[in-house]
């Protein structure tokens, strides 16, 4: 009784090509991530116009 070896995972064909889709997906994210999330944005007096919108305009004594 002959028995087959099972074959690698690579040598599948469905799994090579889910392999090198799931790689380009995670290219275009990595790529994505570096362009547009570098660094974060602070506004300027952003908490003092939060503050303002949620309470209303300061007033004066």
């Amino acid at each position: 009784m002959s028995h087959t070896p099972p074959q690698p995972p690579w040598r599948i064909p469905l799994v090579r090509e889910i392999g090198i889709i799931l790689l380009i997906k995670l290219a275009i994210l990595l790529t994505i991530k570096a362009v547009w999330f570098t660094e974060p944005t602070v506004p300027v007096n952003g908490s003092e116009r939060v503050s303002e919108r949620l309470f209303g305009p300061a007033t004066q004594p």
